[in-house]
């Protein structure tokens, strides 16, 4: 069954590359002025490609009251490379540094040096973007704020916005230039030709002036009232992309194919299939179970920040406990509002996820 899924699957694309092939041509009459280079279709009688559409008057449908200033103000407070949206406040590298160790360490490591599934955010230089695996000895692109984020003002808004993990948009303005301010140093970015030392202090007037190496690193230029416009040329260019020649739907085979030369091997750590986790074993400062707890459940249960009740509090779990303790490990395992099965780690066996169900009420009594 799956062989023959897949050869359905792979004729019925070959049929809609075929007719997609040429603008304007096949039985949908694509188009090709997507802004990305790909197609659209023409719309007519009800109909688009093999899928009707609502030709029903929607004039009447009541789309609710325009907004007010304040509430338009309320939802855009995005950061922009020119300044626009960058709170007052200030903060030194110093007092980022003990906020990181206090609120993000745990996940992306000290220093940034990354941690366990969450990403590395120091290290890395521009010139290793360019790196590819195509000869032996060379690493892989290292892609961290200071080789790749092309400006401040998103790692100031994203930081904003999305971090801490547990409970976004906690930092106050000062402790979000603190952040900031360490992060910036850590990755070694200077301002003005200064280097970030423990007791600078970032403010808005600074952080304009930030910029960053891979600024220019992009392309197209999105940037600017003329973004648009150099997408459409990119795209319209199909060298630009790597897309060259022409599909081949038959007595296909006949065309050069280039092969890696010299495949790299020697990879730190080496590539590997096997899936099993190592076996956890008890050391006398923390069990298994902890050790599980910590990986897997501390982001939401650290704190009540997340709906979840928090390891310790002694009335919160005095009250999911009345539930009596099936019921518990029965939500645990299954899932349970807004938090998915196994808290989303379903590598845990259903054993594992009670005896970690168990080491949260025994902390919390």
């Amino acid at each position: 069954m799956l062989k023959l899924n897949n050869k359905l699957i792979a004729a019925s694309a070959a049929l809609v590359i075929s007719t997609l092939s040429f603008a304007g041509s096949g039985p949908y009459n694509a188009t090709r002025d997507a802004l990305d280079g790909g197609v659209t279709y023409p719309r007519a009688n009800g109909v688009e490609t093999a899928y009707r559409y609502n030709t029903q008057d929607m004039s009447k449908l009541n789309y609710g009251r325009v907004p007010t200033k304040n509430e338009l103000a309320a939802w855009d407070m995005d950061m922009m490379p020119d300044g626009t949206g960058f709170p007052e406040g200030s903060g030194s590298v110093e007092e980022g540094d003990e906020l990181y160790e206090m609120q993000c360490a745990s996940c992306h490591g000290e220093f940034g040096a990354g941690g366990k599934g969450y990403p590395t955010l120091a290290g890395g230089t521009v010139a290793s973007l360019k790196n590819q695996r195509t000869c032996p000895g060379k690493d892989a692109p290292k892609r961290t704020i200071g080789s790749y984020w092309p400006q401040v003002s998103t790692l100031m808004w994203y930081v904003r916005d999305a971090m801490p993990y547990a409970h976004p948009k906690s930092l106050t303005n000062d402790e979000l230039y603190a952040m900031t301010a360490y992060l910036l140093s850590a990755n070694e970015i200077t301002i003005d030709g200064e280097e970030l030392d423990d007791e600078y202090v970032l403010n808005k007037e600074k952080l304009m002036k930030v910029k960053m190496p891979n600024r220019d690193g992009f392309y197209p230029n999105i940037d600017g009232p003329n973004g648009i416009e150099n997408v459409r040329a990119f795209f319209k260019d199909r060298k630009n992309y790597g897309a060259v020649g022409t599909r081949c739907m038959k007595d296909c085979g006949k065309e050069k194919v280039m092969r890696i030369g010299n495949e790299i091997t020697n990879v730190v750590p080496p590539y590997s299939t096997v899936r099993d986790l190592p076996i956890e074993k008890a050391t006398a400062s923390k069990s298994a179970t902890e050790k599980m707890y910590d990986a897997s459940c501390v982001v939401c249960h650290k704190t009540d920040a997340m709906g979840a009740p928090a390891v310790g509090d002694h009335d919160a779990w005095a009250t999911v406990i009345e539930q009596g303790i099936d019921k518990v490990n029965h939500n645990a395992i299954n899932g349970l509002g807004g938090m998915p099965p196994k808290g989303g780690a379903m590598d845990l066996t259903d054993a594992q996820v009670k005896e970690i169900v168990k080491f949260m009420v025994e902390s919390s009594k």
